[in-house]
């Protein structure tokens, strides 16, 4: 049987920074955030080629052990094999180890860059299909749901099969970042979690979680309450003392604040009237950014865009 045909032409992916969890919405809230890394890849006549600028370019290996590299080649077996060469350009802004889905940038950049310079590809995998892989590279779909989709997802597995739903975000929502200097590793911040939970904490956890959903959606006048979280951040206050310190200063002043992802960025979600005094309620030793809300999720662009 013949193998894919390949595109001559470079393609160009944008993917976007992501929030997981939310507070309560633990391994299944995700946000889509106004912060990008470009990936440039294309098929060349033989070998593999890696460029790295801006974040990463002085940590991440330039050889098949890199997460983009080795979502492509994931993703080009299941289309049906693999190009001669590649050449592959980043230019990184999303942080790495600061729980604003680096990871999942690269593997959901992978995927769709693969997908896109292989002829037929967006034919023989489909969203479903990217998701569940992507699902299966990271090992949880909250970040490469929010990722692919954009705006605000809700995902899940069904049967071992990663699911998700996209939803719009309020307009009136703006995000404000607060990112630390030293990184945390979602290995070192998943340890820490306990195997058990209080039922009580699990049953707040749940109302917490449907309530941000509304909170989110339509009333965002809600997000303080919502964003509440017994399930995950006080049990990683030993890995990010200061990140949980933040969120308990920010949300005693009324601020909906939670640790981002696996941390220990902290993100705040307030309205755009508030979002410049926010930013400077952090102090030093914290790079605070208000960004936008990202709607689009993971897209091919014009190279010259």
């Amino acid at each position: 049987m013949a193998g894919p045909a390949f595109r001559a032409a470079a393609v160009r992916v944008r993917t976007p920074a992501t929030s997981a969890n939310l507070g309560p919405g633990f391994d299944a809230l995700g946000l889509s955030l106004g912060l990008y890394d470009d990936v440039v890849v294309r098929v060349a006549e033989s070998g593999l080629h890696i460029d790295i600028a801006g974040e990463g370019a002085d940590s991440l290996p330039r050889d098949e052990s890199h997460l983009l590299v080795r979502s492509l080649r994931t993703t080009f077996d299941l289309l049906g094999g693999q190009p001669r060469g590649l050449e592959v350009v980043c230019a990184n802004r999303i942080p790495h180890g600061r729980g604003l889905g680096s990871s999942a940038a690269a593997i959901c950049a992978g995927i769709v860059a693969a997908r896109a310079v292989t002829i037929g590809g967006a034919e023989r995998l489909d969203g479903t299909a990217m998701l569940e892989l992507a699902t299966e590279i990271e090992g949880h779909p909250d970040n490469v749901a929010a990722c692919l989709l954009g705006g605000f997802t809700l995902a899940w597995t069904d049967g071992g099969a990663a699911r998700a739903i996209r939803m719009d975000p309020a307009g009136s929502i703006v995000p404000v970042v607060f990112v630390p200097g030293r990184p945390v590793s979602t290995e070192t911040a998943r340890g820490l979690l306990p195997r058990q939970v209080p039922h009580v904490d699990a049953a707040a956890n749940a109302g917490r979680a449907a309530l941000l959903v509304e909170a989110m959606t339509r009333r965002p006048e809600l997000l303080l309450p919502a964003t509440e979280d017994r399930l995950h951040q006080e049990y990683r206050a030993p890995a990010m003392p200061e990140s949980v310190a933040l969120v308990n200063r920010l949300r005693a002043d009324g601020v909906p604040a939670v640790v981002s992802g696996a941390g220990p960025t902290v993100l705040a979600l307030v309205e755009d009237a508030a979002a410049d005094k926010v930013a400077r309620l952090a102090g030093e030793g914290w790079a605070a950014n208000r960004l936008a809300l990202d709607a689009g999720g993971t897209s091919v662009l014009p190279l010259a865009a």
